[in-house]
């Protein structure tokens, strides 16, 4: 196309000959440009996009545009973020989901502190062993209020897991709050000392369905996302490195990390702006 026009010919006469409207002509000649002379300022984001994927192999390209327009103060859309990841072979491939439509009822939040899902994760250390993951989120702003890794699981960790969340929301106790929690019906949530704590506390417990697997779908996601962000990009060697990592991690988690189901705000940045909603509603 570019050869014809220094031909000579007329654009409208090239388009009218190869049955092509202007508009693909002339998005042609752009794509032709850019593969000759890539501009320099594309090149740059290029370098922060390798970047933020070599911290996070997991991020797709909405993403990785709230956390440059977020973070870094770079002026620039979706469309254009995927475009230069799809030119560069940075996009990730997606996951067929079409058969994973199963859902089921479950409560919802509406503030924080009103439901928190609790769950457990193990993974290998190489040298020690396996070990284990238990931490608390909120639904509401998916916050990460209380965590720990051990080498076990016992319904004693679980229990500290507990104390630690209401140590860190509620300065004045839980009861009388109306906090909910939710996990599934293992052997630490459904022992006798923790139920015991539950009541203590002022906590109603709710137990998922064995036939409902999105019971507590919202934090097997959080996780997910840890799995994705801490655990298994880094290979740590003893339990000291293990509770310094995650507690880096989960410091970001709370605090930087771009949420999709919160507008790309962090939950801290999540709940701080509910906060402020509340107080100019009050």
């Amino acid at each position: 196309l570019i050869r014809l026009k220094d031909m000579g010919y007329q654009i409208k006469t090239i388009c009218n000959a190869l049955t092509i409207s202007r508009s693909r002509y002339y998005r042609s000649i752009n794509r032709q440009q850019r593969k000759v002379e890539p501009d320099v300022s594309d090149m740059l984001i290029v370098d922060k996009i390798k970047t933020i994927i070599k911290g996070h192999p997991f991020w797709g390209y909405r993403r990785i545009t709230a956390w440059l327009r977020r973070r870094e103060n770079c002026l620039i859309n979706h469309k254009k973020v995927y475009r230069l990841m799809k030119e560069n072979g940075l996009t990730n491939k997606q996951i067929n989901r079409k058969n994973s439509r199963v859902t089921r009822s479950k409560p919802r939040a509406s503030r924080p502190n009103e439901i928190w899902g609790t769950d457990m994760t193990k993974f290998l250390i190489p040298g020690l062993g396996w070990v284990y993951l238990v931490i608390i989120i909120d639904w509401f702003t998916k916050k990460i209020i209380a965590w720990d890794v051990d080498l076990r699981s016992r319904s004693e960790e679980w229990r500290e897991v507990l104390n630690q969340g209401v140590m860190n929301e509620f300065a004045d106790g839980s009861r009388g709050k109306g906090v909910k929690r939710v996990s599934d019906n293992g052997s630490q949530p459904t022992s006798r000392s923790f139920i015991k704590d539950c009541k203590a506390l002022g906590i109603e417990q709710i137990f998922t369905s064995y036939n409902n697997p999105k019971g507590n779908a919202d934090t097997e996601r959080v996780i997910r996302t840890l799995k994705e962000e801490i655990i298994w990009i880094n290979e740590w060697n003893s339990l000291e490195e293990t509770l310094n990592g995650l507690k880096q991690g989960i410091y970001f988690y709370n605090n930087l990390y771009p949420h999709s189901t919160l507008g790309y705000l962090s939950p801290v940045e999540f709940e701080e702006k509910y906060q402020k909603t509340i107080q100019k509603v009050a």
